[in-house]
This record gives structure tokens, sequence and C-alpha cells, in this order.
């Protein structure tokens, strides 16, 4: 995996802890999911363009 997607995928697990313990801490934040998502697919994007 080249480093840049290795970054990008070390982001998204990193932001996935955070909007967890966000939500467990103060509540559910619909944008802060939203965005999670967002961003897991432009991961699995870029992954599946590196491997072409």
């Amino acid at each position: 995996m080249p480093g840049s997607a290795k970054t990008m995928a070390s982001c998204t697990v990193g932001g996935l802890i955070l909007v967890t313990a966000y939500t467990v801490a103060l509540g559910s934040s619909g944008w802060l999911w939203f965005t999670w998502v967002v961003l897991a697919l432009a991961t699995a994007g870029v992954m599946a363009a590196r491997q072409l």
C-alpha cells in the first residue's frame, strides 16, 4: 500500500475512533457520522484505484 493511501486509511480509522468517542461522551451527531462515511468511501476509492 503506497504512503498516501496508508495515511488516508490511518486518518479514516482515527476519525472513526474520534467520532465514536464523541458519540459516547456527548451524544450522536448525524453530521459527524455523515462526514466519516464520506471519508471512508473516499478511502475505499483511493485503495481501489491504487490496486489497478
